[in-house]
């Protein structure tokens, strides 16, 4: 098993984020916590399989879990998004989250472009 600091940087700051995220989403109130919390929690943990998965491929193999961790990566920007407007984050929190998901977002797409 690789090393944390042989893993790729996104891998850890996306895990950092999630495990951020997921505290987050732990203070949802009860309506949204199994609605719209489930879905982003999904969608965090999913992009974190394939970015692990990424890591640990074969190089041809690589680029599809990239693409579909990049894919899953927009898909959450739009839930995030809605927690924003429903007013489970605030405006501090979306501001935080957008930055780190546009961060790892810029690091997935350098990694794609580098075993394309």
């Amino acid at each position: 098993m690789k090393k944390e600091g042989d893993l790729p940087v996104a891998c850890v700051k996306w895990y950092d984020f999630t495990k951020w995220l997921l505290e987050r989403v732990d203070g949802f109130p009860k309506s949204q916590r199994f609605v719209l919390g489930a879905r982003v929690s999904d969608a965090a943990l999913e992009v974190l399989e394939l970015l692990g998965q990424a890591a640990y491929a074969a190089k041809g193999e690589k680029r599809g879990f990239l693409e579909a961790a990049n894919t899953r990566i927009n898909g959450l920007r739009w839930l995030l998004r809605m927690c924003k407007d429903r007013n489970l984050f605030s405006n501090r929190q979306y501001g935080h989250a957008s930055m780190q998901m546009e961060e790892c977002g810029r690091m997935v797409g350098g990694w794609r472009k580098q075993v394309a």
